[in-house]
């Protein structure tokens, strides 16, 4: 027995477009010409053939359909439009990062404005902010000054962002997600 990797191992090919030419091996298709005409029902090599004459390429575009659905079109072309058209979606995108500020009950005010700072500047740029306080040991008794203080940031931030819900307890943290606003 041969070990994979050896003389003569050729790994399988894989193919991740639409099956075109060749590789479409159903008995029946229904073909769409080049100016997209309707042609009707017929064996892959007949329209193989009428694709080879026109010098395009035969492509399965819709392989669900019951027979499937093939085009006749420059298969280059059609791949490089596909490009262009997904880079230029991908431009229009705005990626809307989370940013996290991690606080705990007994931050005093000064460092809480501090980091509201930080926060304000996220929104403006509009990111989202995670605002999180953990707690440690028996801090957990003052989970009422910590919802509090998330009270009063959520004030603080008002003119310029809001909470996407309201703040939860996860374990032993507290958080809130303020997102810009709209």
């Amino acid at each position: 027995m041969r070990r994979p990797g050896g003389r003569g191992f050729r790994p399988r090919q894989r193919f991740d477009g639409p099956r075109m030419n060749e590789r479409i091996r159903v008995p029946e298709i229904r073909v769409i010409g080049s100016d997209g005409s309707q042609l009707g029902l017929m064996a892959p090599y007949d329209a193989l053939r009428m694709a080879k004459e026109e010098g395009f390429d035969l492509v399965e575009i819709s392989p669900t359909a019951k027979p499937p659905v093939c085009k006749i079109m420059d298969y280059g072309k059609y791949k490089y439009e596909k490009q262009k058209k997904d880079h230029e979606s991908k431009k229009k995108q705005v990626k809307i990062a989370l940013k996290e500020i991690k606080l705990r009950p007994n931050t005093d005010k000064h460092d809480i404005e501090f980091k509201m700072k930080h926060v304000r500047r996220f929104l403006e740029h509009k990111d989202k902010a995670k605002i999180t306080i953990q707690h440690r040991g028996r801090e957990m008794m003052h989970i009422d000054r910590s919802r509090e203080i998330l009270k009063n940031i959520i004030e603080w931030l008002v003119d310029i962002g809001e909470p996407e819900a309201q703040p939860k307890i996860e374990g032993r943290t507290l958080s809130v997600i303020i997102g810009p606003k709209t």
